[in-house]
């Protein structure tokens, strides 16, 4: 506890596994690449298995399943080294970021870099095992993952622009299994987009304070004491793309009934939300694991 007497924001725990576990030369990167917070990993991952599913119209193939969820792993993991690279400078003044890496000096941005270049070139390589046209749609994906960690600086919206980024697999998805991008994968895609614009919203309630103070902005900032709504507006277009993105994907009856089960999953979200407790928004964020997991299990049962 902190002394206002409340949880520590900090997504940095001393004394976890990284640092009971690994050598201390591993530590930085491990946290760079966020694999000691692997929540970001999961959120990219159950979308892009959805679109796996959905594609496929059942289990896809081993490998492209082991492809795209190499994919989902690296991507996310570098997505995470640049944005900590370009905050560098306003991670340390902010509660919860201050004990990464870069922010407390851990490593040099020379060194962050490099590490960089090594995932992109991990993630480059799982290209070779893609179809040309797949390639293609994985290369158009990178002016957002470079333009995003900017975005806080010049818009409200970079939520946006990383639900977008984030979710760019269940495109790719489509692309390798089908040959093409049909309506229903173009609807899941905004759908996941708009889920993540309802739960990173959530989350950028903890900053809020911060956030201000150092002149960034978000969709917290914008939207003010309005969160709940907005929040449970995008939750509804989350649920009415995927069900309408389902159905033209050909998704049987029990994806209805997953679409049921994850509509009252976000609402009792929702109704949880408390803007001025970030401790219970952080957790909140946090149960949107759950919601991936639905969303990818009732796109695998929608199959039968």
């Amino acid at each position: 506890m902190n002394t206002l007497n409340r949880p520590d924001l900090s997504d940095i725990h001393q004394g976890d596994w990284v640092d009971r576990l690994l050598p201390g030369t591993w530590r930085p990167y491990t946290r760079l690449a966020r694999l000691d917070r692997p929540v970001g990993i999961w959120l990219t991952l159950f979308p892009c298995w959805a679109a796996l599913f959905q594609a496929a119209h059942g289990l896809p193939d081993i490998r492209q399943l082991a492809v795209f969820t190499l994919g989902a792993l690296l991507m996310r993991s570098a997505g995470s080294t640049i944005n900590d690279i370009a905050d560098r400078k306003f991670d340390g003044h902010v509660e919860r970021t201050r004990f990464r890496p870069l922010a407390s000096r851990q490593i040099g941005v020379s060194q962050a870099l490099a590490f960089l270049a090594i995932e992109l070139a991990l993630a480059a390589s799982l290209l070779l095992f893609l179809t040309p046209y797949t390639r293609l749609v994985a290369l158009c994906v990178l002016p957002l993952v470079f333009v995003y960690p900017l975005c806080k600086r010049f818009t409200h919206w970079p939520q946006a622009v990383l639900g977008a980024a984030f979710n760019w697999g269940m495109l790719m998805a489509w692309a390798e299994i089908a040959g093409h991008i049909p309506a229903g994968a173009v609807l899941m895609w905004a759908g996941a987009i708009a889920w993540q614009i309802g739960y990173d919203t959530v989350y950028a309630y903890v900053d809020v304070k911060d956030d201000r103070s150092l002149g960034l902005k978000s969709t917290a900032i914008l939207f003010g004491r309005h969160g709940k709504l907005m929040i449970s507006l995008f939750y509804a277009l989350t649920v009415a793309a995927w069900s309408l993105g389902g159905w033209l994907s050909g998704m049987s009856l029990p994806y209805a009934f997953g679409m049921l089960v994850i509509a009252a999953h976000l609402v009792w979200q929702t109704w949880r939300i408390d803007l001025a407790r970030p401790e219970v928004n952080y957790r909140l964020f946090l149960a949107n694991i759950l919601t991936g997991l639905l969303l990818a299990a009732s796109a695998f049962m929608g199959t039968w």
